[in-house]
């Protein structure tokens, strides 16, 4: 039997979810509900079939989550039976996506959350869905990322993983977090949706959706709490989106793709960055990078 590309990436993805399983006292799901977390969901439930994943799904919601995504994520806990833990920082303050810089808003909404919910529980591994092609530092990360106590990184800290060993000790106060797509691509990723047939939030399928034209992006305008600014105009347009995030931070992008093989042919010819869409990404050519250091997904 001869192993197709998309064939290795899913039995090395399914090993490392089965070798942590062996391995971790406590693991957790970190469920974003995107594309590659969905991508991950089937892993996980092929990896263990006919039981379900054997952890939780821990989700970081931010209170600015696009309607379709929160839908979408209670239709895959209740299909899967999975156990869904939601963290979210319930006393904000004057933080928000249109006053606050990207840098304060992703560790007030997202980061510190994470954190917390890790520790409120005694999670010492979790599973992310990041991958090596999306962003710079994200391509320093081994498949076991090591963190310090307080959830620290130190990409020049991180352990060899020579010939797909994975050595998973960890010393007093170490947490792990485990990236099974580290080795897929963006093309990968639609390739393996199409085949597999995986539901996916709708945002990714173009559709004419309300949306307003802000510092290069298409914001699309998901609920009423949107703060407009002199001047724009909410217009109709068809777009999608290639990456999900708080949606007065992501951008759409203008798109015909209706179905998955119109989809993976506009990811053949596109020449731009996912992340392009990610206002967070935005505050610096360290952003990233600053951010995983400070426990940040």
């Amino acid at each position: 039997m001869t192993l197709t590309h998309l064939d290795r990436l899913e039995a090395e993805s399914i090993h490392i979810f089965r070798e942590v399983v062996a391995e971790a006292e406590n693991p957790v799901f970190l469920y974003s509900v995107g594309k590659d977390s969905s991508v991950m969901l089937h892993l996980a439930v092929k990896a263990f079939w006919p039981a379900p994943p054997p952890f939780p799904f821990l989700h970081v919601a931010s209170g600015w989550d696009f309607r379709a995504l929160l839908d979408h994520r209670d239709a895959m806990v209740a299909k899967h039976g999975l156990k869904l833990i939601v963290a979210q920082n319930r006393e904000p303050g004057a933080v928000n996506p249109f006053d606050t810089g990207a840098t304060l808003y992703a560790n007030t909404m997202l980061t510190e959350p994470l954190k917390a919910a890790l520790d409120a529980h005694g999670f010492d591994v979790a599973f992310g869905g990041a991958r090596r092609d999306e962003e710079k530092a994200r391509a320093k990360e081994r498949v076991f990322s090591f963190r310090r106590p307080g959830h620290v990184w130190e990409p020049k800290a991180q352990r060899p993983e020579l010939w797909n060993l994975y050595n998973g000790r960890k010393a007093r106060g170490e947490t792990i977090r485990v990236f099974p797509l580290s080795n897929w691509t963006e093309l990968d990723i639609w390739h393996y949706i199409r085949r597999e047939e995986i539901p996916l939030v709708p945002l990714y399928r173009a559709a004419p959706r309300p949306t307003v034209e802000r510092d290069g992006m298409i914001l699309v305008v998901d609920d009423d709490r949107m703060r407009f600014r002199e001047g724009e105009v909410v217009t109709e347009r068809w777009v999608r989106f290639r990456t999900l995030g708080c949606w007065p931070l992501s951008g759409a992008v203008e798109s015909r793709a209706v179905e998955l093989a119109d989809v993976v042919q506009e990811m053949l010819l596109s020449t731009a960055s996912e992340r392009e869409g990610r206002a967070v990404d935005h505050d610096g050519a360290a952003s990233m990078e600053r951010k995983k250091r400070e426990g940040y997904f």
